[in-house]
């Protein structure tokens, strides 16, 4: 079996709202050495197959679901189980 972790985040350039609202509260709070705050989603994907095969389907998946290659950059780390 293969564990498939899948990050994505937004470009550079790309505002990221979730992450200046992250900033602001941060700088409430009392942090006020925090300058930015960019925002990742992680995805972790078990599949049953051998690696090579594996990882064809999770660039797959990747392509026609996690992203949209336009706005956001992704990495995939793929390990056996």
């Amino acid at each position: 079996m293969l564990k498939a972790t899948i990050v994505v985040r937004l470009k550079e350039g790309v505002d990221d709202p979730e992450g200046k609202s992250i900033k602001h509260s941060l700088n409430l709070l009392g942090f006020e050495s925090v300058r930015d705050v960019r925002t990742a989603k992680e995805y972790v994907v078990v599949l049953d197959s051998p690696r090579e095969e594996g990882m064809k389907v999770v660039v797959e998946m990747v392509r026609k679901l996690f992203v949209n290659p336009v706005i956001h950059d992704y990495e995939v780390r793929v390990e056996e189980i």
